[in-house]
This record gives structure tokens, sequence and C-alpha cells, in this order.
């Protein structure tokens, strides 16, 4: 266990980013085709071919999906992930042609100071395709895929991910790009909203305040409508219709909701996709009552991680790193 949503069988991940740019996209690649849902409970939400995913439509299910920066420019991302699986043929067949399923999620990363200056070609079906290519089992945290650009309201955001095992065996893990209206830290200290559900000291292990700061619940709220958005994947290896990956989707977002304030703001979009690799089968209500508490708990862990993880951008005015801030703070023994 590498503490990734890669340690679900079956679920591969790759980054690419830009630094002059300061943008990227990461890439969900599912070793084969997985059932998959998306809830969006944000009220500004980029995404593109996510209607499909709906348990009434035909489709059932997908060769990846994609995170990206870029906001709706970064929509193309999706195209270049489709070239690379055409080339493996991967895709719905329909009669002689391929047509890879690529779900995607965006965030707003145009005002973070890299040059967005790319004219009648943005880079992102570049960066879809490059990102696919490096799918691997191993990939960067914090600022790196479709967390390079990201912030939240008084920190550099970035790419977290974390995953667990449920009580029957389940792997469960979680990819998010943490670009939050809000905070995931508590006031201007360096302690977590995810304190209570971290492993392992992910992300600096210092847990909770001996007291709640004064300041804690004092609004912390970045830029206006559409410069936000926490997009995420949650995965299973279980065996999972596209209706139950829209319940465990809908109840992962409690690990938003755990991990940043505020969270599901009309200011944020607020993505949860969730998918599952088939490995193992579902043996009735319960063993998918654990998958959906694992979603939420491994979805908390992964906001905490991307802004742990994550290094400042080199621009002027840009927000520090948690490590710029806390990075000397020890945990007692």
């Amino acid at each position: 266990m590498q503490n990734l949503i890669t340690d679900v069988p079956g679920v591969l991940v790759g980054n690419a980013d830009d630094r002059e740019r300061a943008t990227g996209v990461s890439v969900v690649l599912f070793e084969e085709a997985a059932a998959a849902a998306v809830s969006i409970l944000g009220g500004a939400p980029g995404v593109r071919d996510t209607a499909l995913l709906e348990p009434e439509m035909t489709v059932e299910t997908v060769d990846a999906i994609v995170l990206s920066g870029g906001s709706a420019f970064g929509l193309d991302a999706a195209g270049g992930v489709m070239a690379v699986l055409v080339e493996r043929g991967r895709g719905f067949r329909v009669g002689d042609a391929l047509v890879p399923i690529v779900p995607q999620a965006i965030l707003f990363d145009l005002l973070n100071g890299g040059d967005k200056a790319w004219g009648r070609k943005p880079p992102f079906f570049d960066l879809g395709a490059a990102a696919c290519e490096a799918a691997s089992a191993g990939f960067r945290l914090g600022t790196a895929g479709a967390g390079y650009g990201a912030t939240t309201a008084t920190l550099k955001g970035g790419l977290g991910s974390a995953s667990a095992v449920t009580e029957s065996g389940f792997v469960v893990g979680a990819l998010v790009a943490v670009n939050a209206v809000g905070t995931a830290t508590m006031g201007e200290g360096p302690h977590f909203w995810a304190a209570p559900y971290e492993q392992n000291a992910e992300f600096g292990g210092i847990g909770w305040p001996y007291a709640r700061p004064k300041d804690a619940l004092v609004p912390r709220l970045k830029g206006g409508p559409g410069r936000n958005t926490t997009i995420a994947v949650v995965a299973t290896d279980a065996r999972l219709g596209k209706a139950q990956a829209k319940r465990i989707a809908n109840a992962a977002h409690d690990g938003l909701a755990r991990a940043l304030r505020p969270a599901h703001t009309p200011l944020d979009g607020d993505i949860v996709f969730a998918a599952g690799t088939g490995r193992r089968e579902v043996a009735g209500p319960m063993a998918l009552n654990e998958i959906a508490m694992a979603a939420s708990d491994v979805l908390a862990r992964a906001v905490a991680r991307g802004v742990y993880e994550a290094t400042a951008l080199p621009y002027p005015g840009a927000l520090p790193a948690w490590k710029d801030r806390f990075g000397r703070i020890m945990v007692s023994p």
C-alpha cells in the first residue's frame, strides 16, 4: 500500500504539468473499463461527458477520468486522453469505430501568475495525452498534475491522494485537486480540519489544537464565482453498478465537508467521481456501506495531503505553501 488511489487494483494515475503556464492535468486510467458515476454539489462546476454517467444512460463503463486545470479551456484534455486510448484499442465500440469514454472535470487556475496567453492553442490536449501516457502506480502529489496551479483561500492547494482497506477487505482510494474557495486549515494556524482522519502522520501528524482557535470559524474566502472548484475521484476494487457508484460519490462528498471550510457553496464546483474496477463482488448493503464510509474518510485525508505536499508557485504574490509557513512544527513524542 502506497497510500494512493493506485492501491486500488486496476487503477493507474498520470500527471502532466506546464511550469510556465502554472497548470496541469491528472488522468485516472482504468486498466479495464470501470463502472462510474458523478456527484456535483457545488454551484460552479465545469465538466465534460458527465451526463452519460447517470444510471439511466446507455454506456455502462468508462475508460478514464480526467481532472484538469485551465477552467473551460482545460476541457480539451479529455480529447488528448481519447487520442491515446484509441491508439491502444480502448473505447466503446460502434461498428468499426472506437469511442473512448473519458468524463472530465476542471478547476479554475487562470489567475495564479502563470502565462495564460496561449492564443488559439491551449496546452490541454497535449497535457491530457502526456498524462495518459505517464499513467502508472506511482505519481507526484502537491504541486503536480491538476493541482499544479490550485490554491485555497490562505495557502497553496494541490493534488492529494489517500487509500484504505475496509473491514471486508475492499480497497478504497481517492485523488483530489484542491482548489477550494475556503480553507483546509483552521484560522491562521497549521491544523487541518481533516485531522481526526489522519493516518501515520500523512499530513504532518500535529492533530487537533489543544483548544479551538478563536478565529477558526471566521470565513476566509478567495475570489468570486468561477474561480474555485475542488475536483476528485474515489475508486474501489468492488464490482459496482452505476447506481451504486452514484451512492458512493454522494457519500464521498462528506470528505470534502470534513476537510474544507466551506464546501459545496455557490462559488465552488465540488465534483466527485466514483468508480469500481470490479475485482471483488459486493455481498450486500453492509459491504457497500463500508465502502461509502471509507470513501468519505480517504477523500478528507487526500484533501489535507494535497495542501500539505504542495510547494508555492514562483510568482509575485503567490500564496505560501503549508510547509513554508508551518514546516518546522514538530510532533510531540
